[in-house]
């Protein structure tokens, strides 16, 4: 059952750090600068290098982003049609892992979206 557990949560976890990476990407940027808080953008920049190339790379970013997100969901789809033990205790985990991919996938689209919105639509409408 533990591998069983580990499975179930590996692609909803995966899926949520690369919709994270999207926010540091590109919200986080667009944040700091609309607040007026560009000299912290700088200092962030030169602590962390890393994310200018992944601002460089924000379509290949969104786009495993989005592929991880599509997969997870194809995943859990599949698991919620399928039917949990029938063990009392390994039903009840079965239960419990499915309402936290749950969580865990839908907090990862809304990630993903405000990642998307901040990159690619807010330029358009506020400027």
């Amino acid at each position: 059952m533990l591998n069983n557990f580990y499975k179930e949560l590996f692609a909803p976890i995966l899926s949520l750090f690369t919709s994270l990476s999207t926010l540091v990407c590109c919200a986080l940027p667009a944040l700091l600068v609309t607040v007026g808080l560009g000299t912290t953008l700088i200092s962030i920049v030169s602590i962390f290098p890393w994310i200018v190339v992944l601002s460089k790379y924000k379509l290949y970013v969104f786009i495993l982003a989005g592929f991880m997100l599509a997969l997870s969901c194809y995943m859990a789809w599949r698991r919620n049609n399928a039917s949990c033990p029938t063990n009392p205790a390994e039903a009840k985990i079965c239960l419990k892992l499915r309402s936290t991919n749950s969580v865990i996938l839908t907090f990862s689209f809304v990630v993903y979206i405000t990642g998307f919105f901040f990159a690619f639509l807010a330029d358009l409408i506020f400027y």
